[in-house]
């Protein structure tokens, strides 16, 4: 078997920030699909169309080098600018107000917001998120892959390509409480492999079309549909309305108010329509946080149920 990988070059022609771009598809420090090396290269695994691939991609003093193994191979590298933010517009969001915000839009040019094309490949663990803390979804996902994935083409020793839509369908109950995922979230993934075809097509539909597409699946909401999105389809309007943490983060940081709800976050937001997910990425390089009050959430072990 020839083990040798396909190769690409790119050269951006603007600022590229390669990790901060790629950040949102890593789940953890210990994500088996996603990982940083100690050289700084990123490196991915996925279920394309065509097949299980790894990716492995490094920023050569602004030029991009990509290297590609598996029947996805081809697939990956094909998409490599886009997966990159190429069809990715920030400059399109006027200046933001005097302030750390400001100084992010400013500081971090090289910050573009990834398009992988592949709906459920963030579907499932953003279903995994929900309503739990992110450690516990972390877990689920590094349970569920080293048990139901497969082994990542070329030489990422220990990555995992996630199961295919067949093969999420098939996992017992038992294995997903094991996993500490609850029923309904279980169910949810369930009912969404089952339309995996129709609900990758949602990476090709406007932003509307899209979230329509996805929240008629019971069990999947605007958070969840948000979440997918900005990551399957680089969508720079996506709110993830619902979220634990980002209402109160958006008004400390837009409006000095320790604690918001999500009328007060879309209303914040309203005038950056349509970069209003691209003004929350722009808040989380700040490190602005409001105060807390409260003790922090505490996980849920289903497992125990």
């Amino acid at each position: 078997m020839n083990d040798a990988p396909l190769e690409r070059r790119w050269l951006p022609g603007h600022p590229l920030d390669l990790h901060r771009t790629l950040a949102p598809l890593r789940r953890g420090p210990g994500d088996p699909a996603c990982r940083v090396a100690g050289d700084g290269a990123f490196w991915r695994a996925s279920r394309t169309p065509a097949g299980p691939g790894t990716l492995c991609v490094t920023d050569r003093h602004g030029e991009v080098e990509a290297r590609a193994w598996g029947p996805g191979a081809g697939w990956l590298l094909e998409r490599l600018p886009v997966l990159l933010g190429a069809d990715d517009h920030p400059e399109r969001l006027p200046p933001l107000p005097p302030g750390p915000t400001r100084e992010a839009q400013r500081g971090h040019p090289g910050l573009r917001l990834c398009r992988t094309g592949l709906v459920l490949e963030s579907l499932i663990p953003a279903i995994l998120e929900q309503k739990v803390t992110s450690d516990e979804a972390y877990r689920a996902w590094r349970l569920l892959l080293r048990d139901f994935g497969t082994p990542a083409p070329g030489p990422a020793e220990g990555m995992r390509v996630a199961p295919s839509a067949r093969e999420w369908a098939l996992i017992p109950s038992w294995e997903w409480h094991r996993a500490g995922v609850d029923p309904k979230r279980a169910a949810t993934i369930q009912r969404a492999v089952r339309l995996a075809p129709r609900l990758e097509q949602a990476a090709q539909m406007a932003s509307a079309e899209a979230f329509a597409r996805l929240t008629a699946v019971p069990g999947i909401g605007e958070w969840t549909a948000a979440e997918t999105l900005q990551r399957s389809n680089g969508d720079p309007d996506a709110v993830s309305v619902g979220d634990f943490h980002l209402p109160n983060i958006v008004g400390w940081a837009l409006a000095g108010r320790p604690r918001s709800d999500d009328a007060d976050l879309l209303a914040l937001l309203a005038p950056y329509a349509p970069h209003r997910h691209r003004v929350c990425r722009l808040i989380a390089l700040t490190g602005l946080r409001p105060p807390r009050y409260g003790p922090r959430l505490a996980p849920n072990d289903h497992r125990s149920r």
